[in-house]
């Protein structure tokens, strides 16, 4: 087992700074930030010093996952459906982050997937697909319940219109519900 990485050693909140810290300065000033950590290492009285290619990766890290999170976004962002919509959306975002990292780990490496890896990624691809799937229906059924919703408005509308339009016209009750039933297929 490989020994833990000095970035997986330091503490919560300080690797918390360093990712807000990244973020602000657009995953940039790299050797700054990395002086601005080991000195707030050294504050701590922690005896550990981290490299700025340590940093590097983690930044690298960070943004990639920034970018596969924007991806997923866009690809999601026409989701309205309230709690499914976002249990599929948070599935969604880590299937294509987990992809992202294996394929830019691969290829940083100048490396082939080996074949466990290729089996992965299609389980990945297949759970996708799966999920969009899932993501039509759900569409499809947010959307058919949108659509009962105005017919029924409209027609609880039109019911209050014809009563009113009946008593205004003296109508009678049994020529009112006639009328719901017979013209509109209203209620009675």
């Amino acid at each position: 087992m490989p020994p833990p990485r000095k970035l997986d050693l330091i503490p919560e909140e300080l690797r918390r700074w360093l990712a807000e810290e990244l973020r602000d300065r657009g995953f940039a000033d790299i050797v700054d930030v990395t002086e601005g950590l080991n000195f707030r290492l050294q504050e701590a009285g922690l005896e550990l010093s981290v490299g700025k290619t340590a940093v590097g990766d983690f930044s690298k890290a960070l943004k990639d996952q920034r970018e596969a999170f924007a991806i997923a976004e866009t690809l999601l962002s026409d989701m309205d459906i309230e709690a499914e919509g976002e249990l599929h959306k948070v599935l969604m975002q880590m299937i294509a982050t987990s992809a992202v990292h294996m394929i830019q780990s691969v290829r940083e490496k100048d490396e082939h997937l080996d074949p466990k890896d290729l089996m992965s990624l299609g389980r990945m691809l297949k759970d996708l697909m799966s999920s969009s799937g899932m993501r039509e229906k759900l569409l499809a059924d947010e959307r058919a319940r949108v659509a009962r919703q105005a017919r029924e408005a409209a027609q609880a509308e039109m019911d209050e219109a014809l009563e009113a339009t009946a008593t205004e016209a003296g109508l009678s009750a049994e020529m009112l519900d006639r009328l719901r039933r017979g013209v509109l297929g209203l209620r009675s």
